[in-house]
């Protein structure tokens, strides 16, 4: 199957190791695109609620795929977030086409782009730890009740529901945080002169564009890989947002879960490190004959 090329991505919010993260849809995705460039914009990995007891096969298969793109040597930013904020310590660490970054700004056919996760502005992150913790326990609880009122729903030839949107439209304060949290990041982004923000955190795919009394900016979001399934795709000079439940092609790519299946995560991981360092003393190996 031809892959279809795409300039940049932006991902955010898969959310590794719990319940309500669709590694098999997005694995499809991964599959079915050839990427130029790969930006990780935070909480890929949820080590708050990360268990040893939950961490199917499909989950590192994600992982070992995003491995296989840094050791085809496509760049690859990984900016920390919230949920996996423990790797911050590591800013500035490179490994072949791998970066690990607080924040990411690019420029782009002239144009000036700023990518960073978002929670820097989340007043309940910066100031109650530990009740952000507590909502990520009851969000992660909502998403395994969604499951089940799903499963149900199609035993009963209806459609399904997503009970956290319903949850988030249905609640006012929720609605004005999104606004808020939109605002405020479009007001310090033109304040510098940025033509493009980019954010994750709040789980809400957007892109618009939004007057502040600094200027025009363009907002972004990727969204999510536990409740709406996309990302932010650059190609042929136009930003979008990819829908994989609008994507029949991705849908129909076969995940062959059996053949990683026998595999631990400490022996996959041991063999992805051992392919990366084969490609570093490859590497070596040329500079010094040249």
């Amino acid at each position: 199957m031809a892959k279809r090329e795409v300039d940049l991505v932006v991902l955010s919010d898969v959310h590794l190791g719990t319940y309500g993260c669709h590694a098999t849809e997005l694995l499809q995705y991964l599959k079915s695109i050839k990427p130029k460039a790969v930006v990780l914009n935070g909480d890929i990995i949820d080590v708050w609620q990360f268990s040893k007891r939950y961490w199917p096969s499909t989950h590192m298969m994600v992982v070992k795929h995003l491995i296989g793109l840094i050791a085809k040597e496509t760049p690859v930013y990984f900016i920390p977030g919230n949920h996996d904020e423990m790797l911050r310590r590591f800013k500035g660490f490179q490994l072949g086409s791998l970066k690990i970054t607080n924040k990411l700004s690019l420029k782009i056919d002239n144009q000036r782009l700023w990518i960073f996760h978002g929670d820097v502005f989340d007043v309940v992150m910066q100031h109650s730890r530990w009740l952000a913790k507590l909502g990520a326990i009851g969000y992660d609880t909502l998403i395994l009740l969604n499951s089940f009122v799903n499963w149900v729903s199609s035993k009963m030839g209806r459609g399904k529901i997503s009970l956290s949107k319903k949850v988030k439209n249905s609640v006012k304060s929720a609605v004005k945080f999104i606004n808020n949290f939109e605002d405020t990041v479009c007001d310090i982004a033109a304040m510098n002169n940025y033509d493009y923000v980019v954010c994750g955190h709040i789980h809400h795919p957007e892109i618009k564009s939004v007057t502040t009394k600094h200027g025009n900016v363009t907002y972004m979001n990727s969204g999510d890989w536990v409740e709406n399934l996309t990302a932010l795709e650059y190609t042929n000079s136009k930003w979008s947002i990819y829908h994989y439940n609008e994507d029949p092609v991705a849908q129909a790519i076969d995940i062959n879960k059996k053949k990683n299946g026998k595999e631990s995560a400490k022996t996959l991981m041991a063999s992805l490190m051992l392919e990366l360092n084969v490609k570093q003393d490859t590497d070596k190996n040329t500079a010094l004959r040249a």
